[in-house]
């Protein structure tokens, strides 16, 4: 539907081969849901919304939606919501990030194949948020994201606890023997105690802060706690910006720019976020013809210091990064490193919405440029012989100590192996050993789990080991910590050369070079090469089938190759 084209009720019509019976029996049958022909001639302003039994971020979404449609009403719009897919993160088997393409082809359809003028995507848990842009941007109509907000954090026992960073960090001592069977019962009680996202820079508060840092969601509205009224007032503004939009037209297209993802990235690793994000933030841009490359990802994270001391980088929990000043304040502070002509959905650009905001900002929370959290960016890429496509490493979250190192590999095969063998009493592993989990990664048959993050052996946990060099083509929650390499590339299981590491072969890891390399000679290679089973029979049918046939690799986003604009 062109941009140019007919408006409200009368867009996207049913084509019966009269165009005017058309509209006249969509009038009728909306008539039946108690519209007055007043309403019905207002914009429409259609509510993308992704509530679920399934989905526990997402259990506020009815009182958050009826405050959107509030908003849409008193700005002159007709407010219609819709179902969509939803992807609860725990939830899902194998794994959420399977099913995040299916949720954006159901977006993009239902946005394109509605008669809306403008669409408030409503949503939060991890993969929620990138499929409502992916979708949203490859359908181009105007489009604002409300986001869920994050979970707050309540005491317990003297400290306050919140998913999902402290959900691991007990499971660790668990595993390590130093909480109790009773205990950790207790724990679990107290980890997810309200409606909303996890409560620490995770993928879902990662991802809000992009769709803001991006200028797709309202200035101040990725930190707001999920239980504060400011997100029923974050929610009533999306609504009325929602009716503007459908006025002025303005398209994620001419918002989602070369420079507003550079922007992305630099927020990105100011904020400490999470390593899923950069897959996120690669398969949006992707709709748009945008690429971003894991070599400028390195340039920008040597120039862009973290900013923010926050779960699982620092100490902070988001509601803290909200009352220090949201994620304003950290776009304040990267404002020379910034494009500041990008639009926002708002009608302004990014440098305006800065220079009409306050400055005052909590110094605990959000440091200054010139003395920050950390120095540079929380993300780096490593190529070499084991990655030739690339791989993630979360730097400000992993220890130091690992960044130069040679190890000797301990291989497992699949998640089904590590899960087999990784407490083994009889499993030959030092602390100084480098984990490799393989055949985890997009075409794996696990569809790319958050499974890097590979526990510590239990016999090492129990003597004080609390981190090693893990090496997989998975994917790590962003609420995980640790000396953990992700989203090798090529994956395993298409034949990259993880597929070919053996137990006590040396890989050597430099952090500072930007290097992942297998110490084993081409010949050897090619001969673990030519004995590599054949690959497992693919799946003959449905969605499973859709996903293998298309789903490119960790560097492109994991998105569909016919997704992507050329």
């Amino acid at each position: 539907m062109s941009q140019d084209g007919p408006r409200g009720l009368a867009r996207g019509l049913t084509n019966y081969g009269d165009a005017d019976f058309a509209l006249y029996l969509r009038r009728s049958f909306a008539t039946s849901m108690g519209y007055s022909k007043a309403m019905l001639a207002r914009p429409v302003v259609g509510i993308a919304q992704s509530a679920s039994g399934f989905n526990n971020c997402h259990r506020h979404f009815p009182e958050l939606i009826d405050a959107v449609k509030r908003g849409v009403l008193a700005a002159g719009g007709l407010p219609i919501d819709f179902p969509t897919i939803s992807l609860g993160e725990v939830f899902l088997s194998p794994t959420s990030m399977m099913f995040r393409n299916l949720m954006a082809i159901d977006v993009e359809e239902m946005i394109r194949a509605q008669p809306m003028d403008a669409v408030v995507l409503v949503g939060g848990c991890d993969k929620t948020v990138p499929a409502q842009l992916m979708g949203a941007a490859s359908a181009d109509v105007p489009a604002v994201q409300l986001l869920a907000g994050p979970m707050m954090p309540m005491a317990y026992r003297g400290e306050r606890l919140g998913a999902c960073t402290d959900c691991r960090r007990f499971w660790a001592k668990y595993r390590a023997g130093g909480v109790t069977s009773e205990e950790i019962e207790r724990i679990e009680e107290n980890l997810a105690t309200t409606a909303g996202t996890c409560a620490v820079m995770g993928t879902a508060s990662t991802m809000a802060s992009i769709a803001e840092a991006l200028g797709m969601a309202l200035p101040g509205t990725a930190a707001i706690p999920a239980v504060h009224a400011d997100r029923l007032r974050a929610a009533e503004a999306s609504g009325r910006e929602a009716v503007v939009l459908a006025t002025t037209r303005l398209r994620p297209s001419q918002i989602i720019t070369q420079r507003s993802v550079e922007n992305a990235l630099r927020v990105l690793l100011a904020i400490g976020g999470s390593t899923n994000a950069l897959i996120h933030l690669t398969a949006v841009a992707g709709r748009v013809g945008v690429e971003v490359s894991l070599r400028r990802l390195n340039t920008l994270s040597d120039e862009t210091p973290v900013l923010v001391d926050l779960k699982p980088t620092g100490q902070h929990y988001m509601s803290d990064l909200n009352a220090a000043g949201g994620l304003g304040a950290v776009l304040r502070e990267l404002a020379p490193m910034l494009h500041l002509d990008c639009p926002t959905v708002t009608g302004q650009t990014l440098g305006q919405r800065l220079a009409a905001e306050g400055t005052w900002v909590d110094r605990d929370v959000v440091r200054p440029l010139a003395e920050p959290y950390q120095k540079v960016g929380g993300l780096v890429a490593l190529f070499g012989s084991l990655a030739p496509g690339g791989a993630i490493l979360k730097r400000s979250a992993a220890d130091p100590a690992l960044f130069e190192r040679e190890g000797r590999a301990v291989v497992f095969s699949s998640l089904d192996d590590l899960s087999a063998r990784i407490d083994s009493p009889d499993l030959d592993v030092r602390p100084d050993d480098f984990l490799v989990l393989q055949n985890a990664g997009p075409k794996s048959g696990y569809a790319m789990p958050e499974a890097g993050y590979l526990p510590i052996p239990s016999k090492l946990a129990r003597s004080g080991v609390k981190d090693m060099v893990r090496i997989s083509d998975a994917r790590m929650s962003g609420t995980a910590y640790g000396t953990i390499v992700l989203h090798v590339s090529p994956e395993s299981a298409v034949g990259g050369p993880l597929a070919l590491v053996e137990n006590g072969d040396r890989i050597h890891l430099s952090v500072n070079d930007r290097r992942i390399d297998l110490a084993v000679g081409d010949a050897e290679l090619a001969r673990r090469r030519a004995a590599l089973p054949r690959p497992a029979t693919p799946p003959a049918r449905g969605y499973a089938k859709l996903y293998m046939d298309h789903v490119l690799q960790a560097e492109h986003g994991c998105d569909f190759d016919f997704l992507r604009k050329a």
